[in-house]
This record gives structure tokens, C-alpha cells and sequence, in this order.
């Protein structure tokens, strides 16, 4: 069946869960991702950017319509283009719950919803977005969570759902082991350096950051990543904080590769009380050690397995620092590492929820023919 995806994420934004699963399902399928709506032209109309077996739909909607026009503008240029390509054998992976007020016009041979983040706590969400959900819960015939502590918050509001922790793409980061070379825009900030990717905003714990490069000056963190949802003026502003702007997925073993540690210094507050970083795994199959605050996923599996350092004041920040530059056992920590993700990936997580997929997609056909026999058998006994 073609695969239609309803998004909150930008394809070209960050590569991160979405452009792992969608572009695996590609691989043999039709994929059609359709981004929420720029509201910035006179007259509605759909981009389309082909890769291969996927595609990426940006509405592009007349502005200043009503919320009802607005949903009947997208409405109708789906329709045109389910027409245009043919698409007639179907189903929905959901994003985000705020689609429905499209999806719902259509009828998908089975919906999925891949609930990836506790969209409701981030800043700015859709007051309507709790509501949505639970619409959601009530028409999905499949629910995948991001994290197991997710998975917990939502285990009891469906029948069919399952966690799946981030994953990662091992053979990638795994570069970052053997890059010799430094990225010419880090090659002369000095070392440690501590590193960041990721994007920067309500969730990063600016204070933290702050703190321990007053306190260490001769320390350097270099913030790989775009800005969002916060003034870039609030953000600490001293000579051994370096932040080099957005880079591409392919380059991020490369910057990976010219740093002493890793850091996830998130904030614990409701954004991110259910977040399960993808950075985590992925720093460490880069060889490289990792700080981080305790975020619940990190703190399990990684901290209790002692693959990560806990740290959440900068005292704690410090002497976990310290504890890596003065480690003696790198090797016996490497195959630890290793041997930790040796059942961790994409493919194989994608292999997993393939599985469930087919499973669900077996019980409706089952349960429709068990609808068709005993209605066949009620007018049986009508007849008799």
C-alpha cells in the first residue's frame, strides 16, 4: 500500500525519526509526506518534491482564510493529487493528531500513529492538540511510542501499541571513530571541546552551559544546530561557547569526530519529561563519551548501564569531565559500547514495527471476515 504521512516536522528541518522510517518504507513503496501548511500565497497549491519512491507535499495555502476554509483548501488539493497519482490502496502514519481535520475527510485502509513526543508540553502547542489526540487513540488501528517512558503516559489509551526508543544509524556515526580531519569552522577552537547537534530551544538547558564555561573557561562547547522558539540574544554569549549554525545530517559524524565529549543538556521540566534523545546512541557508536542530564530515557538504559554521565549541576558536570579525562580503560569502554548497540538500529527497529503492521493488518482482515460470515449467517437464520 502507499504509505501517506502526515507530519509536524519539516522533511528538510533535522533528520531525525520520521526521515528514518519513511525513507525505509520507500525503499520498496510509495511514500507521500504531507507537511503541515504554509499559509503565503493568493491562490492554494500543493509543492511537491520528489526523492525517489517519496514524496514531499507542502501545502501551500491562500492566506487569510478561516480555519474551516483553510482545512477545505487542503481537503480538495489532496483529493486532485490521491487523483493524479493514482493513489487508491492507502493508509495514514500520523505525526501529528492536529491532521486530523484532513485525514478525516478520507478513508485509509488502516491508520498508525507514531507518537513520537508529548507534543501537547512543547511550547506553543495547539490548544486543541489533547483533544486531537484522543481522537486519534479512538480511529488508530496501530500506536508506536518514542520512548519507553512514553509509552508508560500512554499505554493504557489503546489496545494495539507498542514502544520504540530512537535508534540509530550505527554505520554512519560510526565514521566519527576514524575521521582524522577537522571541519574547517571547529579546527581552531581549541581543545576540550565539548559538542552538541541537535536543535536549540525551549528543552536546552542554557543556565547549565553557561555556568560551567564561566567556571572553566579554558573548556570549549561547540553547539551544532538551529535556533527555534527562543531568542538567539538569551543565549550565553562567551569566547569558548562556539555555535556554528545548522548542518546536514551527512556532516554530523565529521564535527562528531573532533570532539573530546558529547553532551545532551537538556532541561527536566514537562517538554522534556518524555523526550528519548536519538543523539544518545548516536554519540556513543561515534566512540565518543557522553554527558547529560537526567532525562528519564537517557537514565535508562544508558546511565544505570554506566555508558553515559549523569550530570544535572555544574558541579556534577565538572567532575564527571574530569572522571573521562582521566580514564584509563577507553577500550574495555568501547566494547562495552558496542557490544550495548549491537542490537540497536533503524533497520531493525523498522523491521520490528513492520512486523506489528502486517500483524494488524492480518486481525482487520480476519475480523472482516468474520463480520462477513456472521452476517451471512443472520440472514441464514432469517431466511429459515
Amino acid at each position: 500500500m502507499d504509505l501517506i504521512c502526515f507530519s509536524h516536522l519539516r522533511w528538510n528541518f533535522v533528520y531525525q525519526r520520521p526521515q528514518h522510517l519513511m525513507n525505509r518504507y520507500a525503499r520498496q513503496n510509495r511514500v507521500f509526506l504531507i507537511e503541515e501548511p504554509l499559509f503565503d500565497v493568493d491562490d492554494s497549491q500543493l509543492q511537491l518534491d520528489r526523492k525517489g519512491n517519496l514524496t514531499v507535499v507542502i501545502p501551500h495555502i491562500q492566506h487569510g482564510l478561516s480555519e474551516e476554509d483553510a482545512v477545505f483548501q487542503q481537503v480538495m488539493l489532496l483529493r486532485l493529487l490521491f487523483e493524479e497519482e493514482n493513489i487508491t490502496d492507502y493508509f495514514f502514519w500520523y505525526y501529528t493528531p492536529m491532521a486530523l481535520a484532513v485525514g478525516n475527510y478520507f478513508s485509509p485502509k488502516m491508520i498508525i500513529y507514531d507518537c513520537m513526543d508529548e507534543l501537547s508540553l512543547f511550547k506553543n502547542a495547539p490548544p486543541a492538540l489533547k483533544e486531537r489526540e484522543k481522537e486519534l487513540f479512538d480511529k488508530a488501528d496501530l500506536v508506536f511510542t518514542g520512548g519507553h517512558n512514553l509509552y508508560q503516559a500512554k499505554k493504557d489509551s489503546h489496545h494495539n501499541i507498542f514502544p520504540f526508543p530512537s535508534s540509530i544509524d550505527k554505520e554512519h556515526f560510526a565514521q566519527a571513530r576514524n575521521i582524522t580531519t577537522n571541519r574547517e569552522d571547529q579546527a581552531d577552537i581549541p581543545h576540550p571541546r565539548f559538542g552538541f547537534y541537535g536543535v536549540i530551544d525551549e528543552r536546552f538547558d542554557i543556565d547549565l552551559i553557561k555556568e560551567v564555561a564561566e567556571r572553566k573557561p579554558e573548556w570549549h562547547f561547540v553547539i551544532v544546530g538551529p535556533t527555534v522558539k527562543i531568542d538567539p540574544e538569551t543565549l550565553p554569549r562567551l569566547n569558548n561557547i562556539h555555535y556554528l549554525g545548522s548542518r546536514s545530517y551527512e556532516e554530523l559524524p565529521k564535527y562528531l569526530a573532533g570532539w573530546d565529549i558529547a553532551l545532551i543538556p537538556f532541561l527536566r521540566n514537562d517538554s522534556t519529561r518524555y523526550i528519548s534523545p536519538t543523539k544518545t546512541p548516536e554519540y556513543l557508536a561515534g566512540g565518543k563519551p557522553v554527558i547529560s542530564t537526567s532525562i528519564i530515557d537517557v537514565v535508562t538504559p544508558y546511565g544505570v548501564n554506566n555508558l553515559v554521565h549523569i550530570a544535572d549541576t555544574a558541579d556534577e558536570f565538572i567532575a564527571a569531565a574530569e572522571i573521562e579525562f582521566n580514564r584509563q580503560d577507553r577500550d574495555k569502554w568501547l566494547e562495552k559500547i558496542d557490544q550495548f548497540l549491537s542490537q540497536n538500529s533503524w533497520d531493525k527497529t523498522w523491521s520490528r514495527m513492520m512486523q506489528h503492521i502486517t500483524d494488524t493488518i492480518k486481525a482487520k482482515l480476519n475480523g472482516s471476515a468474520n463480520n462477513i460470515l456472521k452476517n451471512l449467517n443472520n440472514k441464514e437464520n432469517v431466511y429459515v
